[in-house]
């Protein structure tokens, strides 16, 4: 059985998909914690927008945005080849990693250290290594609740709009099904997030929510765009590994199971 899968081509391509899928989902989440901002990155001066009355709105973003793009063009493969029962499975294992993960977090924050360990770091500028290891794994329960709500409703969202335009248009206009159906769940994505982890957690306004829920979105999309070229270099890369006609047929099949499941 195990040769079988390990020669069966579909069979480990999904698996080195899936694998990354959800270690890119991980490394976002940890990430997500540092704010970097987009302007000093490229070398502008911040852009001070206002929107809905709130002033020096900026692209000071999340790190976890560096990979969030990733995991919908993942979908959007996984959507094309496999069809949508594999991407919520994987969806739903990436939620519950995180999860587990997060709570192996607070587990090794909650353990008492020694004291020499606490002050190891001191010369180089860190005087309590407990307190510097709290702050960069101890994200606040709204954030991560939000988090993991936004990603896994905008992952089922891209699903379904992914394969009704699919189902609309056919084999044609892969930019537009898979472009199209990121740029809904990317803005899904952003307000809920927010939404959990600011407005309820953090009572913000919904006009502060907004605001910045349209800024983070702005970028979202224009990476949408920026990477939809890399959907045709992957779909390329994985026919000439399967070959011509087992990618037909896989992509007759997971359309298939999108007429069984929506």
């Amino acid at each position: 059985m195990s040769h079988q899968i390990i020669k069966d081509k579909p069979a480990r391509l999904y698996t080195i998909i899936a694998c990354f899928f959800v270690a890119n989902a991980l490394i976002a989440e940890c990430i997500g914690g540092k704010i970097f901002s987009l302007e000093a990155l490229i070398g502008i001066d911040p852009v001070n927008f206002t929107l809905f009355g709130e002033t020096g709105l900026s692209f000071a973003l999340t790190c976890g945005v560096l990979l969030w793009p990733l995991e919908f063009v993942i979908t959007d493969i996984v959507n094309e080849y496999y069809g949508p029962k594999l991407v919520r499975r994987i969806s739903y294992t990436a939620v519950a990693l995180i999860s587990y993960a997060f709570i192996m977090f607070y587990v090794a924050m909650g353990v008492t250290p020694p004291d020499w360990w606490v002050t190891s770091r001191a010369a180089e500028g860190v005087p309590n290594l407990q307190s510097a290891f709290s702050a960069i794994f101890g994200q606040g329960m709204w954030i991560i609740f939000g988090s993991l709500s936004a990603f896994l409703v905008s992952q089922l969202v891209d699903v379904t709009v992914f394969h009704r335009i699919k189902k609309s248009t056919g084999e044609k206009y892969v930019w537009l099904r898979a472009t199209g159906s990121t740029m809904v769940s990317q803005f899904v994505d952003s307000f809920i997030v927010l939404f959990i982890a600011f407005y309820l957690g953090n009572n913000w306004s919904w006009q502060k929510v907004l605001a910045i829920c349209i800024m983070n979105y702005t970028y979202k999309f224009t990476m949408a765009i920026l990477l939809t070229p890399l959907i045709y270099f992957i779909e390329h890369r994985i026919e000439i590994y399967l070959g011509a006609d087992a990618s037909k047929q896989m992509k007759l099949e997971a359309m298939g199971k999108e007429r069984e499941v929506i």
